[in-house]
């Protein structure tokens, strides 16, 4: 395999996938050889961390931040927020809360909760999903982006997240509502404290941040 020229790490979220796109593109040559890898909050420190990837792309809730921060200090990491915005349901178009105007979490009871893994040792804080610490009747863990779409589909689930969907067929496949929570999620990247980013990591994070703005303020 040959060496990677420029790598991004993320959570499993859809809004990096369109900035990493416009980036190669905007780089464009007749031979590159990138990386955009989906991983958990602890495998997005470690790549930053490690310089595998130049960045890594996370979503800190305003309940977790304490915990987070620590852990991005220790590991020589700093966030840079770009946004921020509310918690939104996500549900299939087939739910029957799916039109609702806002949610409650007590509403959402008797339906599965479908959510990203982040292995068996990782604190409550590295979880993606903002009011992860609530406990539920009904859970079913995930590691793939495409298998949580299709499970909530399947089983008429949902799942919490930031409701920016943009770009990426499967997240057409699913309606976000408005959750009641004084939870704010703040968006942006992990990198390498004191270290200067590279052009192609400035257009990554110069697009990101138009493409947040734009989406998470509509």
């Amino acid at each position: 395999m040959k060496p990677v020229d420029f790598a991004i790490s993320g959570q499993h979220y859809l809004f990096d996938v369109q900035s990493f796109a416009h980036t190669i593109l905007a780089q464009g040559g007749d031979h590159f050889h990138y990386a955009l890898l989906d991983r958990t909050t602890q495998g997005v420190i470690d790549d930053v961390s490690s310089g595998r990837s130049e960045l890594g792309v996370v979503v800190v809730t305003s309940a977790k931040e304490p915990v987070l921060s620590a852990a991005f200090a220790d590991a020589g990491l700093e966030f840079k927020e770009l946004a921020a915005s509310a918690p939104r349901v996500a549900l299939p178009s087939s739910h029957p809360l799916v039109n609702a105007k806002r949610l409650e979490l007590e509403q959402l009871a008797d339906y599965p909760y479908v959510y990203f893994s982040q292995g068996p040792d990782a604190p409550l804080a590295f979880y993606e999903e903002a009011l992860s610490n609530v406990e539920r009747a009904k859970s079913v863990a995930c590691t793939d982006r495409a298998s949580l779409t299709e499970l909530i589909m399947a089983i008429n689930g949902y799942t919490v997240t930031s409701g920016i969907l943009v770009g990426i067929t499967d997240g057409s496949s699913l309606t976000t509502i408005p959750l009641e929570t004084d939870v704010v999620l703040h968006l942006g990247y992990l990198a390498r404290k004191g270290e200067a980013l590279s052009p192609m990591a400035e257009r990554f994070a110069a697009h990101l941040e138009r493409s947040l703005d734009y989406y998470a303020n509509r």
